[in-house]
């Protein structure tokens, strides 16, 4: 539903609105970043997984924005990417968190600990979504994340730098996640009798990872698909919104 919004701008807003939107792009860049930096500092203190993903979700979904209406070529492809990543993300972070709430029902981060332990297979899966949410590079979270900054600095530097923020706020809350969750010694007698993934959860989650590592690694054939729909969009929002032109 996020993506709905981000959808809806590019395919309505933009090309229907474009002179409408350029001059209400500072508030959607001043809005993005807003949901980049504090969204992110509100991840960071939450004490419920499934919350700290979702309020994470808010966070990339600025920079599906701020690409959106920075009106560059590389920003707008990078923002349609970071959307179709975090499909595939945040959809496997919240299969991770429903797959120990299946065996703990609970999604307090303190009720777990030393998960490693008794679910091997598990914690290698959620560490790497982890690190994918954070825009760890060779996965799909980098490629969507670095085409927006990259044409946010060719935008204007200074909205590029506080952007690239986000991505300290990402790796400080993904991290101390995994860490309070995944790794240290078991607390809850509980955890220990945490089975690990049966063949259903591996395989669904082993196909999010699949796709997640081979974006990160070959983005080339989403970069390539939209390119020339993107080019499409731009030119048009030049004809019709003048003070656009470069």
């Amino acid at each position: 539903m996020l993506k709905l919004g981000a959808y809806g701008f590019l395919r309505f807003s933009l090309p229907i609105l474009p002179e409408a939107s350029h001059i209400l792009a500072p508030m959607m860049m001043t809005l993005s970043l807003i949901a980049v930096i504090y969204i992110g500092v509100v991840a960071l203190v939450q004490t419920d997984m499934k919350k700290l993903v979702a309020y994470s979700s808010i966070a990339h979904m600025g920079f599906v924005t701020l690409g959106l209406f920075t009106f560059n070529s590389i920003a707008t492809q990078g923002a349609i990417v970071q959307m179709i990543s975090h499909g595939f993300i945040s959809g496997a972070m919240f299969l991770c968190i429903g797959v120990v709430y299946d065996r703990m029902h609970t999604r307090l981060i303190a009720d777990y600990g030393g998960v490693v332990n008794v679910m091997p297979r598990f914690a290698a899966l959620f560490v790497l979504f982890s690190m994918a949410n954070c825009g760890l590079p060779a996965t799909s979270g980098f490629v969507g994340e670095f085409m927006v900054i990259l044409g946010a600095v060719q935008f204007n530097f200074w909205i590029g730098l506080l952007a690239a923020t986000a991505l300290i706020f990402g790796a400080a809350y993904s991290l101390w996640m995994v860490k309070r969750v995944i790794f240290g010694e078991i607390t809850n007698p509980e955890v220990k009798k945490m089975p690990d993934l049966n063949a259903r959860e591996f395989f669904i989650l082993g196909v999010l990872a699949i796709a997640v590592i081979a974006m990160g690694l070959y983005p080339a054939p989403f970069t390539d698909a939209m390119q020339t729909s993107v080019a499409d969009l731009l030119q048009h929002m030049h004809q019709h919104a003048p003070s656009l032109a470069p």
